[in-house]
């Protein structure tokens, strides 16, 4: 055991070394290497009577207070004449031989697991919603080892043909947590959510029961009265459906969107890679229409909404999708058309009614490059060309009540 009275570190010295070992007693070292910075119990085996050295974690995860309480929990174990590190290999040997650990349990360690490797930050709560709504009251709390494909069958049948879509992504989820538990030596045995060679022969194809896949669009030719609508409306969403259509942003983009991302005086919004679909920072070019938008909840800034430009109406929480639907369906004066749909208006208005090439079109919707070549060696994002079909876009659309035939 070491003689060093514990306690000898402090967090800055912590943060501010550099390279090398420091110790702050009782058995607790830091051991830095570069960029790793790690947190290490050295010890000598009251079984073997040989000098080990045990990892307690890195110390960018594990504060210099818990790193001592880790280390007063091995030298416990010393004293008993255990071995601290042959103590945590048994510990998780018990753990991965548990044979009745649910499937809700593993999928919150599966969810906990892949959430720092999630780019967009509602990941989380919709998996978890979606295996509430779906998958828990069936098999929830079933030992995962005993998941079989009459499971998977009781969750799928029922909203197969109706929400196809929704189905799909709840099989996968259920796919991954299974092979997830199976790694983990939860269970063994083929994984029964498993599509290919497995649930296709016993379910029909999406692709076969599917509802159609289009987003329902407003017809070109109609966008300017269903704008002018939506201008008269004083609904926070029916502000931010014009501001949808006249950037050709995704809903979810402008739902999100905040003033910290938005350039005024010089006209542009700017999407952090982290917001976007393919995690990739996209400039959007503002109109003068976009701008008066923006102009008009300004004032909202402060009264409510923090940070967010389009508040919803709960304090810090963005409109819901439900709420732009709403605003669009009201103004169009129909529930058979669709907030996404506005960025196909926007492509149909851009090659049926311009001369502008299709790659500033796709460009302006954030679409990737097909092409693998022309991916190669397009540098620039057209981000003049766009300003100047925003400004076409917005005389198209929202700056007429009657619309152009």
């Amino acid at each position: 055991m070491s003689r060093l009275a514990p306690h000898r570190l402090t967090t800055r010295q912590v943060a501010a070394h550099k390279d090398g070992d420091l110790a702050d007693g009782g058995n607790l070292w830091l051991v830095v290497r570069g960029a790793s910075r790690i947190w290490t119990f050295r010890y000598k085996s009251p079984i073997t009577d040989k000098r080990r050295e045990m990892s307690l974690g890195s110390a960018y995860d594990v504060s210099l207070a818990e790193a001592r309480t880790l280390a007063a929990e091995s030298r416990r174990l010393v004293n008993q004449r255990l071995d601290p590190l042959e103590q945590r290999r048994s510990d998780d040997a018990n753990r991965k031989s548990d044979t009745t650990i649910g499937f809700r349990a593993v999928a919150g360690q599966y969810i906990e697991s892949q959430k720092p490797g999630w780019r967009d930050p509602r990941a989380e709560s919709v998996w978890t919603s979606s295996l509430e709504q779906y998958v828990y009251a069936i098999c929830g709390e079933k030992p995962v080892k005993l998941i079989d494909t009459a499971d998977i069958e009781a969750v799928l049948r029922p909203i197969w043909t109706d929400r196809t879509e929704t189905a799909t992504r709840v099989r996968g989820r259920i796919e991954r947590i299974l092979d997830y538990a199976r790694a983990q030596g939860w269970r063994t045995g083929e994984n029964p959510a498993r599509w290919r060679g497995h649930l296709s022969a016993i379910l029909a194809p999406p692709s076969k029961v599917m509802k159609s896949g289009h987003f329902a669009a407003i017809d070109r030719k109609d966008i300017g009265r269903v704008m002018a609508a939506l201008t008269e409306s004083q609904g926070v969403a029916a502000k931010a459906v014009r501001f949808t259509c006249l950037t050709a942003a995704r809903s979810g983009e402008v739902r999100n969107a905040t003033w910290s991302e938005i350039d005024l005086q010089g006209r542009v919004w700017i999407i952090p890679a982290h917001r976007m679909k393919m995690g990739k920072e996209h400039r959007v070019p503002l109109s003068e229409g976009a701008v008066a938008v923006l102009q008009e909840v300004l004032p909202l800034r402060d009264e409510h909404a923090g940070n967010l430009v389009f508040p919803g109406q709960k304090r810090g929480k963005p409109l819901s999708d439900v709420a732009l639907s709403k605003a669009l369906h009201i103004a169009a004066g129909t529930k058979d058309v669709t907030v996404h749909g506005l960025r196909s208006t926007f492509r149909d208005w851009a090659a049926e009614e311009t001369d502008y090439p299709s790659e500033v079109a796709e460009m302006a919707l954030a679409h990737a490059i097909s092409n693998k070549v022309e991916a190669a060696y397009r540098r620039g994002d057209l981000f003049e060309k766009r300003r100047e079909m925003m400004v076409e876009w917005y005389n198209r659309s929202g700056n007429s009540v009657i619309p152009h035939t």
